[in-house]
């Protein structure tokens, strides 16, 4: 019985192909975080307070979120909380549209597809709700 529980709960069931591949893509995401925080440090909103702490935060959010989605127990908590993580980039997104110092450099027609983007990620990331 106890053995069961171990196999139901801790290790990952064999999901689709693509929810691997969307749990790969936030783990290397959130790692980056850590490897090149300067590249974050420059798109954080100056409104916001603490920027190293809140590159370091959604940094590991997103590992936590990418490693979940392959654990039965935690898949759809983490699905859900992709979604709100996503929801909450938006603010960046559109800060980075306002003007030329707040792109860093980024083409604006790659910050304009960048919004639609967040979307098909949201309703990716929901596709997994359930399975």
């Amino acid at each position: 019985m106890q053995s069961s529980f171990f196999y139901l709960y801790l290790y990952p069931m064999e999901y689709p192909w693509h929810q691997y591949l969307m749990a790969s893509i936030y783990v290397l995401a959130g790692a980056m975080h850590f490897i090149v925080p300067k590249t974050y440090l420059r798109i954080m909103p100056r409104y916001l307070p603490h920027h190293r702490l809140l590159v370091s935060l959604s940094g590991l959010v997103e590992i936590l979120l990418g490693l979940g989605l392959c654990f039965p127990a935690t898949k759809n908590s983490a699905v859900l909380g992709i979604i709100l993580m996503l929801t909450v980039f938006l603010l960046v997104h559109f800060y980075m549209l306002k003007g030329e110092k707040e792109s860093a450099g980024i083409p604006k027609w790659i910050l304009i597809l960048r919004i639609p983007l967040q979307f098909v990620l949201m309703y990716w990331a929901y596709s997994y709700i359930g399975l």
